[in-house]
């Protein structure tokens, strides 16, 4: 049932504090109640020679009846037995029913313990009750006369065994560091009692446990710095977090939340083994230290802490299981930590600058995603822009600066702004004036294309399919464009035909202005830059041919025009075709399909030319 032979005491104490609640409630309901309530507490005591370890409270204790009912029923069926009906339950309410009782977590002792004895006395009855068992289906119940209020849990311990992960359970570090763990964050003291010294008087108990429940706690009452420790502790970062992000939910299902966004990205963020997900709590009770089910994976910076007041967990308290709850946090939290980037946003536009350095990327993914909230992932989304060097612009901006008759949203993707501002297919954007998002981080690729839209205007890649920009900016009309089109009309079919292995079409261009040539996508089709993503995944990709488009203002190309018109022999100009097409694939930073033969036609055509 468990992974961890450790959550054994995580076990006994949770069932110590939970003793301690219905006490305080017991005395608060019923007046005449006769129990002490001065101070409620939780103790661990190690004996090291008799290898022992005892957990007592003082809280509301169990009559005769209860430990045979709430221990004994296990204890009865042996744990095999419990485990099989278990399984074999059609449904999930038998075994929520079990999930938290006493006795389930008491049984984990036995994963220690060779034998185990409890003694307990219920608040307000004058007898205890004393239960043993060696944990092999049988036991002992007796009542006993002077049992303390509460109940006290001994172990009688198993040998330390390092191979199968047993450790010595009376060594206090080892008791420290798993109520450190585990059990912090409880309400109530835990105390480690400490052994006699040499003239026989035992110093103060040591309280182990903060009880520091930032989330509990009102913002008033915890000042920045008890944050930013709580984010150093459960993050393992030295700096502090860049943003505190609170959240409590009311009504049929309670749980608090504090989630701190990281001032820097992590190394391995981007990486297989990276851990995600938050610190899980039920009633500060630490279940799991990286709960993924309960922020998406394109949050998977967020650090912090979520404490539900009741969970579906499974038996052992490991896993979750699946069920609406967990959706609804999900789902909150998400909306939570979206809205307050954009509280950033608009509120502390340095430390979103920050933000969106360190974690703009992989906030992107969440546009492929996470289609639920795709439009709050846009409005905290800034982007790179040929409009200014270090001033990023959201897409409402963008499009509320557009120029009249623009009719779509222009952007390119590459590997930095400057390939990308030194592309052949900004030349014609870059003359007229035409903003154009600059997008650098590998999931540009793909959620442009997942997205398709904003506001009703269509995000267009200015490397993919036919361009028409007007004829604003280049002086020609619409007869010239005809005219210069029947010009060049059967180079371009020639052309086509000598280059057909390498390219699917040859056109004339609106979007050079300077180089004589370039390649382009269709409208539907990829990106080399995405096809060499889909391969580095290791996913087959088919080969695609791509549509060479040439400048008809250009010298070259218009002495390839005349130079094919008045030649028969055109060997010279097969050659000039497969340069241009080279050099075309070269200036967006590829590489020719054979590098070699590009370079010996370079080669001789330079010799010719001294």
């Amino acid at each position: 049932m468990y992974s961890n032979k450790d959550v054994f005491l995580r076990e006994l104490v949770s069932n110590a504090s939970d003793a301690l609640d219905k006490l305080r409630l017991e005395a608060l309901r019923d007046d005449t109640l006769d129990a002490d309530v001065s101070d409620l507490h939780i103790e661990i005591e190690a004996d090291k020679e008799a290898r022992t370890l005892t957990v007592r409270d003082n809280g509301i204790g169990m009559s005769y009846d209860e430990v045979g009912q709430l221990i004994g029923t296990i204890a009865n069926s042996g744990t095999a037995k419990f485990l099989q009906e278990l399984r074999e339950a059609k449904d999930d309410a038998g075994a929520e029913g079990l999930i938290g009782q006493f006795g389930v977590g008491f049984y984990s002792g036995f994963m220690v313990a060779d034998e185990m004895t409890l003694v307990t006395r219920r608040a307000g009855e004058a007898q205890g009750t004393r239960w043993s068992s060696r944990g092999e289906g049988t036991y002992t119940l007796e009542t006993v006369d002077d049992a303390p209020q509460g109940t006290s849990v001994t172990l009688h311990l198993k040998p330390a065994d390092s191979e199968d992960a047993l450790h010595d359970y009376t060594s206090p570090w080892k008791i420290r560091e798993i109520v450190k763990r585990y059990s912090d964050f409880i309400t109530w003291p835990v105390k480690l009692v400490p052994a006699p010294g040499e003239d026989g008087e035992a110093p103060e108990p040591e309280t182990l446990n903060s009880m520091k429940a930032l989330w509990a706690r009102s913002r008033e009452e915890v000042s920045d710095d008890e944050y930013h420790e709580l984010y150093k502790h459960i993050s393992h970062d030295w700096r502090d977090p860049l943003e505190t992000i609170r959240l409590q939910a009311e009504g049929t299902f309670e749980y608090q939340a504090l989630l701190f966004l990281p001032a820097h990205a992590p190394h391995d963020l981007f990486t297989q083994n990276y851990r995600r997900g938050v610190q899980l709590y039920v009633k500060r009770v630490f279940i799991m230290d990286d709960c993924e089910a309960l922020l998406p994976p394109y949050l998977r910076f967020v650090k912090g802490v979520v404490d539900a007041a009741d969970l579906s967990l499974n038996v052992s308290r490991e896993i979750l299981q699946q069920d609406r709850h967990i959706q609804l946090m999900q789902r909150r939290l998400t909306k939570k930590v979206l809205s307050s980037v954009k509280e950033l946003m608009t509120g502390s536009p340095e430390k979103y600058a920050d933000f969106w350095r360190e974690f703009g990327a992989v906030l992107k993914e969440g546009l492929v995603t996470d289609a639920d909230n795709r439009d709050a992932i846009l409005a905290v989304s800034s982007f790179a822009t040929t409009a200014s060097e270090d001033e990023p612009v959201t897409l409402k901006t963008y499009v509320e600066r557009m120029k009249d008759g623009q009719d779509a949203v222009y952007y390119m993707t590459g590997e930095s702004r400057q390939s990308i501002e030194n592309s052949p297919h900004m030349e014609a954007f870059r003359d007229r004036g035409i903003e154009v998002l600059l997008l650098t981080d590998a999931v540009d690729e793909v959620w442009a294309d997942a997205v398709g839209e904003f506001d009703g205007k269509p995000l267009r890649s200015v490397a993919k399919g036919d361009i028409d920009l007007g004829t604003d900016g280049d002086g020609k009309s619409e007869e010239e464009r005809e005219q210069q089109s029947a010009a060049y009309e059967e180079l371009l079919g020639w052309m086509k035909e000598q280059l057909g292995e390498e390219v699917k079409d040859v056109r004339l261009s609106s979007r050079l202005t300077v180089s004589p040539a370039c390649v382009v996508s269709d409208t539907d089709g990829m990106t080399p830059a995405l096809e060499q993503m889909y391969r580095a995944m290791g996913q087959e990709v088919p080969a695609t041919k791509r549509i060479l488009e040439l400048n008809p203002d250009h010298a070259l190309v218009k002495g390839l025009n005349e130079a094919y018109t008045q030649r028969e022999d055109r060997t010279e100009l097969v050659e000039t075709a497969e340069l241009l097409h080279g050099l075309a694939v070269l200036a967006e930073g590829g590489q020719p399909k054979e590098p070699a033969r590009f370079v010996k036609l370079m080669a001789d055509r330079l010799e010719r030319t001294l």
